[in-house]
């Protein structure tokens, strides 16, 4: 049987380096965490709109470094850095109520200072992520999915990819029976540590019920 492994994860540390990048003690450790799992879901569902297609976190001893990779930097800096301002406010808020809920460590604001920066993504269409969730907002929409997937397959090889994997599964169309279907146009060697392979998983809630979006790129 052939055992599958993420893309990503697979090429940590030679190809691609780690989204969170801190160290803490054992008891920390998972509070810290938590505290990075609440940042990256309220960023992802606050700035949908924004496109952002990665989010870095940095951590010293008394400061936060947040850096959005993101294709409309404009929705979030907003007139002069009035949305980044308010950004910060609600990230800052969400970390103090985390931390007061457990209670362990230090919850007042001049306990961390939190830095944020905005970078601009270049060519979205090499970002799995993005491709991703264009697929499954348009799949919500009830578009036709063979005429999604196949756009989304030449946006990607005219951005420059090597090569694109896309697979569907679920109730695809509204059908009675669930179903799993593969697009592919180029090469995706999944096993060459040294390729640069890019990879998102996103849901897309249709009518018909919940249809998986998977994503690889070779860049």
């Amino acid at each position: 049987m052939g055992h599958k492994i993420h893309p990503k994860g697979f090429r940590l540390g030679t190809v691609f380096t780690w989204d969170s990048r801190w160290f803490a003690g054992a008891k920390q450790y998972p509070d810290l965490v938590i505290e990075d799992s609440l940042i990256r879901k309220f960023i992802l569902k606050k700035l949908q709109p924004a496109g952002v297609t990665k989010i870095e976190i940095e951590r010293s001893i008394n400061k936060i470094n947040l850096i959005l990779h993101v294709v409309r930097p404009g929705m979030v800096i907003g007139r002069g850095g009035q949305g980044m301002e308010e950004l910060k406010k609600f990230i800052t808020a969400i970390l103090l109520t985390h931390r007061r809920k457990i209670g362990k460590m230090e919850h007042n604001q001049a306990s961390f200072k939190l830095d944020l920066r905005v970078e601009p993504v270049k060519e979205p269409n090499l970002s799995a992520y993005f491709v991703a969730c264009q697929i499954a907002e348009q799949l919500a929409k009830r578009l036709p999915h063979k005429r999604v997937v196949n756009f989304a397959l030449e946006k990607v090889k005219n951005a420059g990819a090597k090569g694109v994997k896309i697979i569907l599964s679920g109730r695809i169309g509204g059908a009675e029976i669930s179903r799993r279907e593969t697009y592919k146009n180029g090469s995706i060697p999944l096993s060459t540590i040294r390729e640069e392979i890019d990879f998102a998983a996103i849901p897309s809630l249709t009518k018909s019920g919940y249809v998986g979006v998977k994503v690889w790129i070779c860049k």
